[in-house]
């Protein structure tokens, strides 16, 4: 098919169809990333041993905050992208790309250099000890030299969505899954690297990728593809992805906020062996929420699309379904967490205590999981269609207006499981901010 008329079907082709096309390859890529993530910390747990885990746990904010700066540029950019091609502006969108690969390179370098700079001072304040300081460091240092390899290789996936071709993204994920899963076991299980091995792992498979997908945009016969001209940054391109990105930045921004928060409160109420069962229980509960990842992944473009072309009833339609599908995803999660919480924890160490520890983490930290997806598809959906402030608002309510407070209040009654009592209880509070919202928009846009 003619990659114009890949662009069109986005107008034309019925919803449910277009979100099989689009989100199940972005399902079964963001699947395969979180079994990756599952194995990766299993392997690293097993050979090098729990505290690696909690080491681990430490560098969560530091990932969370690259990815923040990642997701600004690749989800504001190919947000706009999308409405350029539903708006048929075939040249802005090619401009947009050229500047999608300037700003990664800028942004990722100067992360990379600041990081790198402070980064014993940022570890502990993220609530590094003196045992997994080490760990969190060793990883860190790896991933942070490979940063502009990182932001590039997101970036231009999430382009290759917005342009119609999500079995290519797909591609590039699978790839960089299973060429990371063979050197994990190469440098961790044989090699004996440790964690140092897992984060070399990472960037090489991502590097690799990353050259494949550079080789689809250079070709001229692409509907978007790389060519001189398109790399000069354009004041009124940036402001509209900076605009736009702003939304998953502050996202993942406060998320790192909070995992520190977090982190430091698990510390101070159970010690290290607790930040190793909070890297256990997030594993599992990312594991699940990757599915979400995907679904919104596959309905970003067929939204934006239509919010662009003026599909209203398309576009509603698109996200109802994105709904039904996250929610019952993530039941099934919610009915192994609850169930079958120490199984799954044992996969991840031999060491009894943290293996008591983590299950019951792993049970708490999902309790009310099944309505996650509802807050994070409506998010997802405001800042598809450019609502930036709602869309701000909602990835703020969780973390921010919720979580950090309920997560200082609650352990001075409740110890430990204060912490743990304090996410089940923000994710509940910010789904019921969000339907509101949402009611109210459709509301507004009826009578328009």
């Amino acid at each position: 098919m003619d990659n114009k008329q890949a662009a069109l079907e986005l107008g034309t082709k019925p919803v449910g169809q277009l979100l099989t096309q689009y989100a199940l390859p972005a399902i079964i890529a963001m699947s395969a990333s979180s079994l990756y993530n599952i194995i990766d910390r299993a392997m690293i747990g097993q050979v090098v041993g729990p505290e690696a885990i909690a080491g681990l746990g430490i560098t969560f904010p530091l990932m969370n905050l690259g990815a923040a700066f990642g997701a600004a540029v690749g989800v504001g950019a190919s947000t706009c992208i999308s409405v350029k091609l539903g708006q048929r502006d075939y040249e802005t969108a090619e401009h947009l790309l050229g500047n999608t690969v300037t700003l990664n390179l800028i942004v990722g370098f100067l992360f990379m250099a600041v990081c790198l700079t402070f980064l014993d001072p940022i570890l502990r304040f993220f609530g590094a000890s003196d045992v997994t300081l080490p760990y969190a460091r060793q990883f860190m240092v790896v991933i942070l030299l490979g940063n502009m390899i990182t932001h590039m290789y997101f970036g231009m996936n999430a382009v290759l969505r917005a342009a119609g071709k999500p079995r290519h993204a797909m591609y590039a994920t699978l790839f960089t899954v299973g060429m990371n899963i063979l050197l994990v076991a190469a440098f961790v299980w044989w090699l004996r690297w440790g964690i140092r091995g897992a984060a070399l792992a990472t960037i090489t498979s991502q590097a690799l990728a990353l050259c494949w997908q550079m080789r689809l945009f250079s070709n001229q016969k692409e509907l978007l593809h790389l060519k001189r001209g398109i790399y000069k940054l354009k004041a009124d391109l940036v402001r509209n992805i900076v605009s736009i990105g702003i939304s998953p930045f502050l996202m993942n921004a406060t998320a790192c906020v909070v995992v520190i928060f977090v982190n430091n409160q698990f510390v101070h109420y159970g010690g290290d062996m607790a930040v190793g069962a909070f890297s256990i229980a997030y594993s599992i509960a990312m594991m699940f929420f990757m599915f979400v990842m995907g679904m919104n992944q596959g309905m970003q473009p067929i939204v934006g699309y239509n919010y662009g072309a003026e599909k209203h009833d398309r576009m509603f339609r698109c996200l109802w379904l994105t709904i039904a599908s996250a929610t019952g995803i993530l039941l099934v999660g919610w009915l192994l967490a609850m169930f079958f919480p120490y199984q799954i924890a044992r996969i991840f160490t031999t060491d009894a205590s943290l293996i008591q520890m983590a299950g019951r983490g792993i049970r708490l930290n999902m309790l009310v999981f099944f309505v996650v997806g509802t807050q994070a598809v409506i998010t997802n959906f405001f800042q598809c269609i450019g609502k930036v402030k709602i869309s701000i608002f909602l990835s703020l309510s969780r973390q921010l207006i919720l979580l950090i407070p309920l997560a200082y209040i609650l352990p001075l009654f409740m110890g430990l499981d204060g912490v743990w009592y304090s996410m089940a209880l923000s994710d509940f509070g910010s789904f019921a901010m969000t339907i509101p919202l949402l009611l109210w928009y459709m509301k507004k846009l009826k009578k328009k």
